[in-house]
């Protein structure tokens, strides 16, 4: 796959198309300092990324607008040039609540649609203001939700043209058939965004998703953060691993570059998180040069069908 800065785009089932290279803007509100994702966003942008990967539960959706709404200010992009992606939350399954949701989300990044709304777990939360409900024993409070009519939701949101594309995340095979097979289908999900690296390469899930023309949007793609309080850190470090630092010296790259470029050789979208300004720029130099097919081999090899983010919830 030869790809270059300025073509690392593929194309959606609906005729959009989604750039191969995004910048993940998870952040915990509590660590995280106030106009930090703004500034990495601005910098993201001038660096060349045009995939932004969003949420509403990230509590930054605001900087993230306004970091889109200064770069088209200065001339610097046009609003089509960004391809954004919102998500629908747990708490807001009911179909009655999935417009009102994405238009609080545009209310909140001040732009007229999204390009991408994906439904960010197949299971729901109890409705209300509380995003993470839980009983006096602390345990999460569940509500019965239907997928499908939740998915008819989103179709009507693609109809009034608030998303351009809609799709899922963290969905196994069982939960896309449900869409897929649903009868009165109108649009099928055209993406699905998982944990997937060189540890965790989801082989059968990515065939299945290819079969429909479902893109793999990998989360986590250089591992993940070693926070024991959501993260699996019984498996090793990513970036430490031998055999993408020995490939990334032939390259004069980082593990981490090598990683990501794996990744988009197979044509999984990445959606690395930083807001290192340093490290934002370094992930994007993946474009000019190419892993050969004995080293894809290599680090398919690595898979250890271990996830780093095991959504206990």
């Amino acid at each position: 796959m030869n790809l270059t800065a300025e073509s690392h785009r593929v194309p959606l089932s609906d005729g959009n198309s989604i750039p191969l290279l995004g910048l993940g803007t998870y952040a915990d509100p509590q660590k995280t300092p106030k106009g930090s994702c703004l500034e990495s966003v601005k910098t993201a942008i001038d660096t060349g990324y045009r995939h932004i990967d969003g949420a509403f539960v990230y509590y930054n959706e605001h900087e993230v607008g306004q970091a889109i709404r200064e770069k088209i200010a200065e001339g610097k992009i046009k609003r089509e040039d960004i391809f954004y992606c919102g998500k629908l939350w747990n708490t807001c399954h009911p179909p009655e609540l999935v417009r009102p949701t994405l238009e609080k989300t545009l209310k909140i990044l001040q732009l007229d649609y999204v390009d991408l709304y994906i439904i960010e777990l197949p299971m729901a939360f109890k409705p209300g203001d509380a995003l993470y409900p839980k009983d006096e024993n602390g345990k999460f409070i569940y509500h019965e939700t239907n997928l499908c009519a939740t998915w008819e939701a989103m179709e009507a949101c693609k109809d009034a043209g608030l998303a351009k594309s809609i799709g899922v995340s963290n969905f196994n095979r069982r939960q896309l058939e449900m869409i897929l097979n649903k009868p009165g289908l109108k649009y099928k999900p055209v993406s699905n965004q998982v944990e997937c690296h060189p540890y965790f390469t989801q082989p059968k899930l990515l065939e299945f998703c290819r079969q429909h023309d479902i893109v793999i949007v990998g989360y986590s793609p250089l591992g993940t953060s070693r926070d024991e309080t959501w993260v699996n850190v019984s498996s090793p470090p990513l970036l430490k691993d031998p055999v993408l630092n020995a490939i990334g010296k032939k390259y004069k790259k980082t593990a981490a570059q090598i990683a990501l470029r794996f990744s988009i050789q197979r044509g999984v979208v990445v959606i690395p998180k930083s807001f290192n300004p340093q490290r934002i720029r370094e992930n994007f130099q993946i474009f000019d040069f190419s892993l050969t097919e004995k080293e894809m081999k290599e680090i398919e090899a690595l898979n250890k069908n271990v996830r780093y983010v095991e959504l206990l919830m």
